[in-house]
């Protein structure tokens, strides 16, 4: 190296020569470093340093779980390695290891912070549709009347200090033009509320409409949805969510939330290395973040790891359990500490029960899961064909319109029924309610007779007033307003969730129910099925309870929610006696609504919209092969693939130019199709514009290498490019005649994106999740061109 002369010939030699002692090796116009086998020269990779973009994926693409996990434990490897070497490098491992319980605490307090200011909001401004606080208009009717002293106990919220829109404006309460006057005004806020809503999701954040839940199963599943759970769509959905639950649309903030949370988590994981360059461990907060969601909806720690695990999650492995757990508790510990609804409770609607339920109450329980199926079942399917005729005619292209005739429609309904007009949680809290001696509401207004009070609040069963018989047909009518309306309403472009307005239909059948047996066994306790356990004097039947029942009958449905459904509901009440009536009818409603259709609610809108997600419970029983699946067909175009040292940079560049495909198959030649690995699109087209950038020299005639060594090149050429590094070594393949069961199984459980169909080593097609699922959709005899993304 120190002779310039000789150095000099070794660039310009046409002959390979070899200084044995100072091991230069010069080849074709090309130096390298190193020796490869029998002397031929290995090319210096262009992929040392890695180069950004590489390994990343585009919007609407499926993440390669195998190689996202595969990077995880590289640089586990490395990290575990270099805390041996150093204290700093031990310190480095600690902080790794710790970072991830250090997101998740996070992700629970915002969760929990902005769910907390979600729900005083709402019930503020649900609260100013029918009048205002003298004393600051920011207080809710409750907290106004909190502190006055001429609030009596027959007219509790009625003070001095809250206002209704007619006192202010006319000047009075009473009399027709009143009545008038606050129908006017509640209409109107109502009107403002989802007009500010939907305007400001389609000015600003169109991903913030819905629920999210089936976008979120979608996501975690390893699909990429650019922006969904981005800073706009955090900061809209908590607005337009708190506006939407206001304006009186029959809609719940539940889904919405985990929504929420989901977005926090997101975009706090940039804040960590690991999770911002990880899609794999990204998703895995995610998971997390869905149980936090849940948490703070329903104040049910427990019960949101459980939905996590049993409704949204695709991987979810134990430490991600742990983890949830743990942000399900920070997030619950900080709602109870902002305390929102002034209760010390999570919830609106927060119940407890004492009077034991007898074994013959199974059968109007179950009664109660028959009615949750098959109102779960007509619910998916109606509102399905509601959202498909959306998207289909010109109904889609007016969202601000259809918002604002569905919030006047529902609106002028509802205010004229006292039980449709209060918010959906202060229903459900209201039916929930078990009748005590201190209960003034129309529903525990029963007729007066002579009764001995029990230790507890409990009264014993007593025949029903003229209220309410006038309240079980308010709630009639509530039922029916609440089960036609809900339709519609969900899948608009507003925030909306579907726990709520499901379980206010159930607990309103629940509670009709509830007092029919309540009046049977009080007027009829002499009767065989009452005999022995229902005496006259007794507290029998706990209408409430049935409305619980019937409110997790329904929920479990539409959403197909069996475990932590019924967790969720326990943590509501408390009451460890009541499990069993809520699995009863929770089993009951599922079957029920599973022999009408197979799909939840959440799995119709993923199909809708033409989502790539797998469905883990859906079985494959179709007597197919690989090579009826695997592209091309007969009647199609050879494959495109890049042969391992064949091709030049302008011959990939005019492949990459002449298809959309996302990756291409690395053969050894066009003749043998020998398979060698994988490439993505993506990297392909990173590399060789990074390559042209750092590298002088390479042009459109530069030759592609994916081997491993590079041989002699021919004089004058241009630099060669090695593109080894980018290139998947050990791509997933099956045989053409593997069966497509095994190979779905395989998609499923490994989360591939694609696999390479091989015979006797030689490459026959491909097979991509997009295959999979319109040869799904083609075996139920629906549309295969109904999956929309790649």
């Amino acid at each position: 190296q120190e002779n310039t002369e000789l150095w000099h010939r070794c660039f310009v030699s046409d002959v390979p020569i070899y200084f044995v002692p100072l091991t230069c090796i010069c080849a074709g116009g090309s130096c390298g470093a190193g020796d490869g086998p029998n002397g031929v020269p290995k090319l210096m990779d262009l992929l040392d340093e890695p180069v950004p973009g590489v390994g990343t994926y585009e919007d609407f693409n499926t993440i390669d779980w195998v190689r996202e996990k595969s990077k995880d434990r590289d640089r586990h490897r490395e990290i575990a390695t270099k805390s041996k070497e150093s204290v700093l490098a031990l310190m480095k491992s600690i902080s790794d290891a710790f970072s991830g319980w250090l997101l998740m605490l996070l992700v629970g307090l915002m969760s929990g912070a902005l769910a907390g200011g979600i729900d005083i909001s709402a019930h503020w401004m649900t609260d100013l549709k029918e009048g205002v606080c003298l004393n600051g208009f920011w207080f809710n009717h409750e907290h106004c009347c909190w502190n006055s002293n001429e609030t009596t106990f027959q007219e509790r919220d009625k003070c001095p200090n809250w206002k209704s829109w007619a006192e202010l404006i006319v000047g009075t309460n009473d009399g027709p033009f009143a009545y008038i006057m606050n129908y006017l005004m509640y209409v109107c806020w109502a009107l403002l509320f989802s007009f500010l809503a939907v305007s400001l999701v389609r000015a600003f954040a169109p991903y913030a409409c819905g629920s999210g839940i089936p976008e979120i199963k979608t996501i975690l599943s390893g699909f990429i949805i650019r922006g969904y759970l981005g800073k706009w769509t955090l900061v809209i959905k908590t607005i337009t969510l708190v506006l939407a639950v206001s304006s009186g649309l029959s809609l719940g903030k539940e889904g919405p939330l985990v929504h929420v949370a989901c977005c926090c988590a997101n975009i706090l994981c940039h804040l960590f290395t690991k999770y911002r360059r990880n899609e794999a461990k990204r998703r895995e907060v995610l998971s997390a973040a869905a149980a936090v969601g849940v948490s703070v909806a329903f104040g049910a720690p427990i019960g949101g790891v459980l939905f996590s695990l049993e409704e949204v999650s695709y991987y979810f492995p134990l430490k991600t359990l742990w983890r949830s757990f743990f942000a399900a508790l920070v997030a619950a510990f900080t709602l109870r500490s902002i305390n929102p609804f002034g209760n010390s409770r999570l919830v609106l609607f927060y119940v407890e029960f004492h009077s034991p339920w007898h074994l013959l109450e199974l059968i109007p329980f179950v009664l109660l899961g028959i009615f949750g199926g098959i109102w779960g079942a007509f619910f998916i399917r109606a509102n399905i064909a509601w959202c498909r005729r959306r998207k289909t005619t010109r109904l889609g292209h007016y969202p601000v319109l259809e918002v604002l005739v569905v919030t006047a429609v529902t609106a002028l309904l509802a205010f004229p029924n006292s039980y449709t007009r209060m918010s959906t949680s202060e229903l459900i809290s209201e039916l929930f309610n078990d009748c005590g001696l201190l209960d003034s509401s129309q529903l525990c207004n029963y007729a007066n007779v002579s009764v001995t009070k029990s230790s507890s609040n409990a009264l014993p069963d007593r025949p029903a007033g003229q209220d309410v018989y006038t309240a079980m047909w308010q709630l009639s009518l509530a039922l029916v307003f609440k089960m036609l309306i809900t339709v519609v309403t969900f899948g608009m472009k507003v925030p909306s969730g579907l726990f709520i307005p499901s379980m206010a239909v159930g607990a309103i059948a629940g509670r009709l129910l509830g007092v029919g047996m309540e009046q049977l066994a009080y007027y009829h306790h002499d009767w065989v099925i009452f005999r022995g356990w229902c005496s006259p004097g007794a507290d029998c039947i706990t209408p409430g309870l049935y409305a619980m029942v019937g409110a997790a009958a329904c929920l479990g449905g539409v959403t197909r929610m069996t475990v932590s459904l019924v967790v969720i509901m326990f943590e509501l009440t408390g009451g460890l006696e009541y499990i069993v009536p809520l699995m009863a009818a929770t089993m009951t409603s599922k079957w029920v609504a599973d022999a009408l259709g197979r799909e939840g609610i959440y799995e119709a809108h993923i199909r809708l919209n033409g989502y790539p997600f797998l469905e883990p419970k859906e079985e494959f029983s179709h007597k197919t092969l690989a090579m009826d699946v695997m592209r091309p067909r007969r009647s199609d175009p050879p494959l495109s693939v890049i042969t391992q040292d064949g091709m030049s940079v302008e011959d990939v560049e005019s492949l990459i130019a002449e298809t959309s495909y996302s990756g291409f198959p690395v053969v050894v030649s066009h003749e043998s199709q020998r398979l060698v690995g994988f490439v993505q699109r993506r990297d392909l087209v990173i590399s060789i514009e990074n390559a042209r950038q750092r590298q002088e020299g390479v042009v459109s005639a530069s030759r592609i290498f994916f081997t491993e060594y590079t041989p002699p090149q021919p004089p004058n050429s241009p630099p060669p490019l090695k593109l080894r590094g980018i290139m998947d070594l050990s791509p997933f393949t099956v045989t053409d005649h593997t069966a497509m069961d095994i190979v779905v199984d395989i998609f499923r459980k490994l989360g591939l994106r694609q696999c390479l169909v091989t015979h006797n080593g030689r490459l026959l097609g491909i097979i991509t999740k997009k295959d999979i699922l319109k040869h799904m959709a083609q075996m139920a005899n629906r549309d295969p061109d109904s999956i929309l993304f790649n």
